[in-house]
């Protein structure tokens, strides 16, 4: 079982996100949270395997809160999922650790499998900005 951690600002899209995912039955979301600086005490509680962080939220951006959960959690891998694709965020989100990068109009199926590849440490790249 994977267990993930959902950070989106949009209490819909994140609601959305977690109920596509919890269809899949190898993925769990153990936890969801509205900010960037709430993801690291929330993984530090649950213990997600993978974190799909959003980039724009309050509080912390997607990217400062990925820098910040690989520095207090390095076993918790992050895939960036965000409506923003554009290539300077994919840049900086790889550089800060995270693990993948897709935009929020991929494929549920997509996803779930994105969010395999990087729980097993692989590199996910949408394939529209690679």
């Amino acid at each position: 079982m994977i267990r993930l951690l959902l950070a989106d600002d949009q209490a819909l899209v994140r609601g959305a996100l977690a109920a596509l995912l919890d269809l899949e039955t190898d993925l769990e979301v153990v936890a969801e949270v509205g900010r960037g600086d709430e993801v690291v005490e929330a993984a530090r509680r649950t213990r997600p395997d993978v974190a799909l962080l959003d980039v724009e939220m309050p509080g912390l951006d997607g990217i400062a809160a990925t820098a910040a959960l690989r520095a207090a959690l390095p076993a918790c891998r992050v895939l960036v999922v965000t409506t923003f694709g554009r290539p300077g965020y994919l840049r900086r989100a790889m550089e800060a650790g995270a693990g993948g990068f897709v935009v929020k109009d991929t494929p549920a199926r997509e996803l779930a499998d994105a969010v395999r590849r990087v729980a097993l440490g692989l590199r996910v790249v949408d394939p529209t900005l690679a």
